[in-house]
């Protein structure tokens, strides 16, 4: 019989985030224009070309970066002003899935743990700010965004860090809910955490990794999971 779940663990874009298609062209060069007007071209490919390695790396080595190697790489130095840019630019595609508050309330209600594991170049800083806009930092147990810690996901570290970091200590009563099979489904039930799917990404080719996992459930709203988990821990009671 499979053991209750205790917490739930979120990947961020494409999960609890919709997901968004972006030019990551235009985006550093909106940047880059900040940074040399004159030779914007020249730096914005720069910037998209060591984004992709440092994601490359993270598929093949799970190995994480931060911005700050991005802009290194591709030797950037970037001003205030470009660095508010750059936020400014992704703002609009951080948003929210509409059902994310609810969904997150109602497991704390539930009594359970509430957590978040991203691949990300961003710091802390920036994502607590993105979510203490949309009010959900204070439902938030604990996080772990990997600019932080020397693994991505699928690397087993990442996953231990976040349940680590919501205060559960067995993967077998943890649930994580992403929706890449790569990164959140076949990582997490590597650890022996179960793995919810919301298939609604347009993965870009170069991110899918060599195997995909089978989910555990699969759902097409962030809703859905409430009962999912109650049907499973009545079961398990």
């Amino acid at each position: 019989m499979n053991a209750k779940i205790e917490a739930v663990l979120f990947d961020w874009g494409g999960t609890l985030a919709t997901w968004h298609h972006i030019s990551l062209y235009e985006t550093w060069r909106a940047v880059s224009v900040l940074v040399d007007k004159d030779n914007a071209d020249q730096l914005a490919a720069r910037l998209v070309e060591a984004e992709g390695s440092v994601w490359r790396r993270s598929r093949d080595e799970h190995r994480s970066s931060t911005f700050e190697e991005v802009c290194a790489l591709a030797e950037v130095v970037m001003t205030p002003a470009a660095l508010a840019e750059y936020e400014r630019q992704w703002d609009p595609h951080t948003e929210l899935e509409p059902d994310a508050v609810d969904t997150l309330q109602a497991l704390r209600d539930r009594g359970l743990k509430v957590g978040v594991l991203s691949n990300t170049l961003w710091p802390r800083r920036r994502h607590e700010e993105v979510f203490a806009r949309d009010g959900v930092l204070d439902l938030l147990d604990g996080a772990v965004y990997t600019s932080e810690i020397a693994h991505t996901k699928p690397h087993p570290e990442a996953f231990l860090a976040a349940m680590r970091a919501v205060g559960v200590s067995e993967p077998s009563r943890c649930l994580f809910v992403g929706d890449r099979l790569f990164d959140d489904v076949w990582g997490a039930q590597n650890v022996g955490m179960r793995a919810a799917h919301l298939p609604h990404s347009a993965i870009p080719i170069e991110q899918i990794g060599h195997t995909e996992g089978t989910p555990d459930a699969t759902v097409q709203r962030l809703s859905e999971l409430l009962p999912l988990i109650d049907s499973w821990n009545e079961a398990a009671a």
